[in-house]
């Protein structure tokens, strides 16, 4: 790294330097994607290196690619008290909620500090707008919206949002993010600010992205959309796989459940779909989280990488990790097993990570066979048994905007 890159991280960290903040606990986690429905499911899949791509067969013209698709959602409509709701990217968050008991856990919340107190924070970036897309293709003769989609509520960013409000049953602060792939792991900081300010006792953080045709054929415009498996840090790679899934975690001042120790966020703004060349933004994020959770970046036993597989964005996320980790520090990326699952990254990889620690297993990078040489040969490409204190999740989106997460193992 040159002098001049290193001071200008030096003074970002100076001018964003933070406090460390009291650890918050993780009461519940959970997560559904196309590795598999609830934890188990996606650990051994994790274990068993199986991808749960497949090709794309979504929608009436499908690009050539492959996509991580949940599948069975089109069979599984919402209950009939939510029906208002329904829609593809809400019945994903409904599965998404009914697994590892998470829906216990929450209840259980609410009845220790009320329905006022408990908060929803929850990461999209496209929210329903399938359901938006299915509208316009069902006009009736009037051209008008179907009775089925004619809630307005579905066709605001704020509808997984609100399905969530009452699915729950909660009456307390409900924000939606929307920082494209960064946004369910801002959920996080959203819920610690909450938390530490009184304004809420638990959290019920998360994310939802469903599969429409605006991400595919607009990452597809892009060309960004690999037509392959997608190969992260890999020296053949040639862009991603888009993905879906749903994952939550509640949060707690107290608990036995594992720690958050720390965030950070920052927005770089150097270009709509492609990050700083020197990283700048990913160094600042990651050296906020650090402060925050008062340790150094040796401390830090796995870093689950953005990873995405796009050429220009995985050099430059493996050139700060060879900088600023200890060689000691394994790191992988997880997108091979799930595709790249959007507005709902953070959430679905924070959810890894706390698998990995709780199993001392860190998964490694899937479809990747040889890894390139302007990439850190510190990536893991096999599976690896190893004792982990704390893992670091990262998540990069469009437009610049940055968050990492560091949680620790339960004591």
């Amino acid at each position: 790294m040159s002098d001049s890159v290193a001071g200008t991280i030096a003074n970002l960290h100076g001018q964003r330097a933070r406090a460390p903040i009291a650890p918050l606990r993780i009461g519940a986690f959970t997560a559904t994607s196309a590795a598999g429905r609830g934890n188990a499911a996606i650990l051994g899949v994790l274990r068993s290196r199986t991808s749960g791509l497949s090709r794309n067969d979504f929608g009436a013209k499908p690009i050539d690619t492959y996509i991580g698709r949940v599948n069975g959602i089109e069979d599984e409509p919402l209950p009939k008290n939510l029906a208002e709701w329904d829609c593809r990217n809400n019945r994903l968050a409904w599965l998404g909620l009914n697994q590892d008991e998470f829906m216990r856990a929450v209840n259980a919340a609410r009845q220790r500090y009320g329905r006022q107190r408990v908060a929803i924070v929850l990461g999209t970036s496209t929210s329903s707008i399938g359901a938006t897309e299915e509208a316009y293709r069902s006009l009736d003769k009037d051209d008008r919206f179907p009775q089925h989609l004619l809630n307005p509520f579905l066709h605001t960013p704020h509808s997984t949002g609100d399905f969530l409000r009452h699915a729950l049953s909660l009456d307390g602060i409900c924000v939606t993010v929307g920082t494209a792939c960064s946004s369910s792991a801002k959920v996080f900081a959203q819920a610690e600010r909450l938390i530490r300010n009184d304004l809420a006792d638990a959290v019920v953080v998360g994310g939802a992205d469903s599969l429409c045709g605006s991400v595919l054929f607009g990452f597809n415009s892009l060309d960004l959309v690999s037509r392959e498996k997608c190969r992260p840090f890999d020296v053949a790679r040639d862009g991603i796989n888009l993905g879906e899934a749903a994952g939550f975690a509640l949060i707690e001042r107290q608990g036995s459940g594992p720690a958050l120790l720390g965030y950070g966020e920052s927005s770089d703004a150097f270009h709509m779909s492609s990050p700083h060349p020197q990283g700048l933004g990913a160094r600042s994020a990651i050296a906020e989280t650090l402060a925050r959770a008062g340790l150094s970046a040796e401390a830090v036993d796995y870093v689950n990488l953005h990873g995405t597989a796009s050429r220009k964005n995985d050099e430059i996320e493996a050139k700060v990790i060879g900088d600023l980790f200890s060689p000691n520090t394994l790191a992988s990326s997880t997108k091979g097993w799930t595709g790249h699952t959007l507005g709902a990254a953070g959430i679905l990889e924070a959810v890894i990570t706390l698998l990995a620690l709780e199993h001392s297993f860190v998964p490694g990078t899937l479809n990747t066979t040889r890894l390139d040489p302007a990439c850190n040969a510190r990536v893991c490409i096999e599976n690896t048994d190893a004792s982990l204190r704390t893992g670091m999740s990262l998540s990069f989106g469009f437009g610049g905007s940055n968050c990492a997460v560091l949680f620790g193992r339960s004591s």
